[in-house]
């Protein structure tokens, strides 16, 4: 059996004795997964690169480690859990204002934005929405669906798998062909969706 086919948990066991090779096809096996579900909740490329870089320095220091990980054949949902709380962090710290005094060269003032722009922003938000909606319906039926209910409905994996009969792997799966569809849609029209 080739090493791309071992499941998670031996892979996971070969990386902490020492195969850094078997990180690397676990983080081949699930970035697509990984990345959209983050950008899925922050929806900024650098953000979500950030994050997704984050998440797996922090699965690298906990296996090496060799601490909090138990091995239950949740490879993948265990990363997400650790990604999830790295965005929860990450909305936290940017909602705490600075506390900012008057100086010479900057007002507190200043930072006070201009709410008429949110207009602007919701509108700019709007028609990217109308657009991805109008990639999306190219799709195949079964990834359109859970595109749609996963990113629109805000419907969890386990409830989509529920809703069309199928198993959450297979969802997963269809979620994935998905976005790797969209992309080559979008490279290939030069679409530019900006975050």
């Amino acid at each position: 059996m080739a090493k791309l086919d071992l499941p998670d948990a031996l892979l996971v066991d070969k990386y902490v004795a020492g195969n850094e090779d078997a990180l690397a096809i676990l983080v081949n096996r699930h970035q697509s997964k990984i990345y959209g579900y983050i950008y899925s909740k922050v929806s900024n490329r650098d953000i979500t690169e950030d994050i997704f870089q984050e998440t797996f320095f922090k699965v690298i220091h906990t296996l090496k480690s060799k601490k909090y990980y138990n091995e239950e054949g949740k490879f993948l949902s265990w990363v997400l859990r650790i990604a999830s709380n790295l965005i929860i962090d990450k909305f936290r710290n940017d909602k705490k204002m600075p506390l900012d005094r008057d100086t010479d060269d900057l007002s507190v003032f200043y930072r006070i934005s201009d709410n008429s722009l949110n207009v602007e922003k919701r509108l700019i938000k709007e028609q990217i929405n109308i657009d991805l909606k109008a990639i999306i319906e190219k799709l195949p039926h079964d990834q359109k669906e859970v595109i749609m209910m996963r990113y629109f409905l805000d419907m969890s994996f386990k409830e989509i798998a529920d809703f069309t009969g199928v198993s959450v792997n297979t969802t997963l799966g269809r979620m994935r062909y998905a976005i790797t569809n969209l992309r080559k849609v979008i490279d290939k029209n030069k679409i530019y969706l900006p975050t």
